[in-house]
This record gives C-alpha cells, sequence and structure tokens, in this order.
C-alpha cells in the first residue's frame, strides 16, 4: 500500500485521466480529418494528419504540465512557448506538401488543413474540446459544402486557361492559332512551343502551350481551333481549379 503511494506521488501531475482523455480526443479528431484527406487521395492522408494532430496535443501538455519538478521561487516559465513554435515548426510540413507544375500551384489546400489540424490538437491539449470540435465541423464544412458553393458562383471572366494545341510543323500555323484567340475575346498572357519528339501520323508536330484569360467559357475557343487546317490536337486546362 504504501509503495503504491510512493509511485503515485512520484508521478508528475499532468499524466491523468484528463491529459489521456485529450490525447485521445485529439488522435480521434486529427484521424477524422485525416480519413477525408486519404479519401480523397491527397498527398497527405490519414497517418500524416493524425500524428501531427496528436504531437500537436502532446507538445501543448508537456508546454502546460512538463517543467512543474522545475518550477519554484526563482524559476518562471511561459506555458506558451512551445505552443508558439508548434505554429511556426508546423510550416515546414506544409511547405513540403505544396509544389508547382508549370504555372499551378497545388497542395495549399492540404497544408492549410495540416496546418488546423496541428490548431486542432493544439486545442485539445489546451483542454479546450468544445473549439476543437467546432473547428474539426468547419473543416468538414469547408471541404464539403465550399466547393458546391463556389461551383454556383458565376464564373468570372478573368480567370486563366491554359490551352495546348498540337499541329503540323512548317505550315504557319501559330500565327493563325494566335490570332483565332485573341479574335475570341481572349487575351493571351504567356506562349511556350516545343517541337515534338515523336511525329503525329508520320507528320513532323509543334505543340504551343497558351495561357489565356478571358470569357468565362473556353469551348468555343478550343473548337474554332480544332478546325484550323493543320492543327491536331487541341486540349484546354482550368487553371483556377487545378491551384487547389
Amino acid at each position: 500500500m504504501f509503495r503504491l503511494l510512493a509511485l503515485a506521488a512520484a508521478v508528475p501531475s499532468g499524466q491523468g485521466l484528463k491529459q489521456f482523455g485529450e490525447l485521445a480526443l485529439a488522435f480521434a479528431l486529427s484521424s477524422l480529418i485525416g480519413l477525408e484527406r486519404e479519401w480523397r487521395q491527397k498527398s497527405a492522408g490519414l497517418r500524416t494528419h493524425t500524428l501531427v494532430g496528436t504531437g500537436a496535443a502532446l507538445f501543448l501538455i508537456v508546454s502546460k504540465y512538463g517543467f512543474t519538478d522545475v518550477l519554484g521561487h526563482s524559476v518562471v516559465l511561459d506555458p506558451s512557448r512551445v505552443a508558439a513554435q508548434v505554429v511556426s515548426g508546423i510550416g515546414f510540413i506544409g511547405g513540403g506538401l505544396i509544389f508547382v507544375r508549370g504555372d499551378v500551384v497545388r497542395g495549399l489546400t492540404t497544408a492549410a488543413i495540416v496546418w488546423v489540424t496541428a490548431a486542432i490538437g493544439m486545442a485539445c491539449g489546451a483542454g479546450l474540446p468544445l473549439l476543437a470540435l467546432a473547428v474539426t465541423a468547419a473543416h468538414f464544412i469547408v471541404v464539403f459544402v465550399y466547393p458546391r458553393l463556389a461551383a454556383a458562383l458565376p464564373r468570372s471572366r478573368y480567370l486563366g486557361y491554359g490551352v495546348r494545341v498540337v499541329y503540323e510543323d512548317g505550315r504557319g500555323v501559330l500565327r493563325e492559332i494566335l490570332s483565332d484567340t485573341t479574335g475570341s475575346g481572349f487575351a493571351i498572357a504567356r506562349v511556350s512551343a516545343a517541337k515534338l519528339e515523336h511525329s503525329v501520323g508520320d507528320r513532323a508536330a509543334v505543340a504551343v502551350t497558351l495561357e489565356v484569360r478571358g470569357q468565362p467559357v473556353v469551348h468555343s475557343l478550343s473548337t474554332a481551333l480544332s478546325e484550323i487546317d493543320g492543327v491536331l490536337e487541341v486540349t484546354t486546362t482550368d487553371l483556377e481549379r487545378g491551384a487547389e
């Protein structure tokens, strides 16, 4: 009996059922967010989000209770210092999820969700479960409701599109492509062309990529370009939707 009491006295405060409950809540909420990202086949999925949220909760619990044995009249600690470092340190993980492919930035939403997951874990570790639950619910509203809301909005005439046109080399088709693009009401922001290493239908071909801005519908431009004599292929990309 005395041995058990001595063992309980030796265990530092901050390792009771309350702290285990906070860690469990952080684990559960971050796992829910991770499941959603895993289902969408994002670069950071179930394991990453679960570890980030649970680790952030543990960091905050350590910040609150991990230094009680050295506190005294001559030692004063700020329990918020570890939390501040978590906020800045999680940016390294988020930065690693963002990459650029051509002119399209990808991974911004996933990086932001990792950052929010860390905040949820910190709220759990700080003993603020209602706030953690509220932000978790807000996350699911953002990822499931907001895309439908954005799709229902009228599209801006300043949205960017990528248009890739493959045409026969040596026939002066590029001049007609540029003329038809501007004639259809689009402004050309960038042009890049490269000769294809392989032939298309036994014919030497060139691929030109245009970044255009203008009308909310690009299908008319795609149709007009495909009707040009010498054009072999036309593909379009919505640059704004590719940014997430």
